[in-house]
């Protein structure tokens, strides 16, 4: 309720200070500019937000899974941790912004290009965070399983895999949002259409309220998925939120 009321008060703000302010509507629109764009184009908005959605929802499906396999293979392996792991956080050092228009021009403008943009953005959080969660296994439950002659393969299934999942899902998270980010990017580099294409075709067209209402979907669909990944975590993993509850 309090974030819903400061929201309203900065997009507030925003209109007092673009109509009062002498602002030029193509630098900064109002905030009823923005909407009426959202509403006068939302044809052009819809067809351009299927495409954006579709990269997002597919970078972060395989960024998830090979996030997932490549933790859970560290974690089996040493070795593999060692040579490994320094590689992926210096993968994080490469600027994407610079990156993109190089995967755009060796990939070619298709869907190539923006799932490995995607996925670069969303792989590096999924990984780590699964992997802290392993790694944050009560050690009592490890040495009860070994009591009970558990195998390595039994007690991953059993205390380490369930026990990682709140953090897997945390990264899930925090992939979803930067997702939208990574798509936008791509589609910028090199692209005939997408939300991230339009925001930079309406720019030079004088339509600066358009690609605002752009920027205003691709938020709320990157909230959306927040949410929903926020309420499979409830159902999937009930026993963290109840162990939140319970320290506060």
């Amino acid at each position: 309720m309090r974030a819903a009321l400061l929201a309203l008060a900065l997009v507030a703000g925003w209109e007092l200070y673009a109509v009062l302010g002498g602002v030029d509507e193509f630098l900064l629109p109002a905030p009823s500019d923005v909407a009426a764009a959202l509403w006068n184009d939302r044809g052009l908005l819809w067809d351009n937000f299927t495409v954006t959605a579709g990269e997002v929802l597919l970078g972060i499906a395989v960024s998830l899974a090979a996030g997932v396999a490549l933790a859970v293979a560290i974690h089996f392996s040493r070795t593999l941790r060692r040579t490994t792991y320094p590689l992926l956080v210096a993968s994080q050092t490469v600027p994407i912004v610079i990156v993109a228009p190089l995967l755009v021009a060796w990939l070619g403008y298709d869907l190539a290009p923006k799932l490995a943009i995607v996925g670069l953005i969303c792989f590096f959080p999924v990984v780590v965070t699964t992997l802290d969660g392993l790694a944050a296994v009560d050690p009592d439950l490890r040495k009860l399983m070994r009591t009970l002659d558990a195998s390595r393969a039994q007690t991953f299934r059993y205390v380490e895999g369930p026990a990682a999942l709140p953090a897997l899902l945390s990264g899930a998270k925090i992939a979803v949002t930067v997702a939208v980010i990574g798509a936008v990017l791509a589609e910028q580099a090199g692209s005939s259409d997408g939300l991230g294409h339009l925001i930079l075709q309406s720019i030079p067209q004088f339509e600066t309220a358009r690609s605002w209402a752009a920027v205003v979907v691709l938020a709320a669909f990157a909230i959306a998925l927040f949410g929903l990944l926020s309420l499979a975590e409830r159902r999937l993993v009930p026993w963290a939120h109840r162990s939140e509850g319970a320290a506060t």
